[in-house]
């Protein structure tokens, strides 16, 4: 018993090395990453429901927006340029593009659909 403590310390030392040795490099498993521009070139179909110019939002009922991982909804966007919320009012139906700016999801493009 008096060599049983020191063998089984001996033997978690000498295996740690092999631990360390394994391969990390092998990501055959991981799903590729999708190409972030073919993500955020991809247009959103959407209805506004609200234009606020002053303060630079807009309320749009949305379809999913694959680059932001979100579900259809309503919700309310920031628009980068209060120039956008100009050419559209309540009911019109759009197309838009969206990211995640610190938190806030904010319009970059948006344009009606005739």
């Amino acid at each position: 018993m008096k060599f049983a403590l020191p063998a089984l310390m001996a033997l978690i030392a000498l295996s740690t090395p092999v631990w360390a040795q394994q391969k990390a490099d092998e990501h055959a498993g991981h799903h590729a990453a999708s190409s972030p521009t073919a993500a955020t070139d991809e247009m959103t179909d959407a209805e506004v429901r609200k234009v606020d110019i002053d303060a630079a939002k807009i309320t749009l009922k949305h379809g999913d927006i694959k680059s932001l991982e979100m579900p259809a909804m309503t919700m309310v966007f920031n628009v980068r340029d209060k120039a956008m919320l100009g050419q559209v009012k309540a009911g019109d139906k759009v197309k838009f593009k969206a990211v995640n700016e610190a938190g806030k999801f904010t319009v970059t493009d948006l344009t009606v659909v005739r």
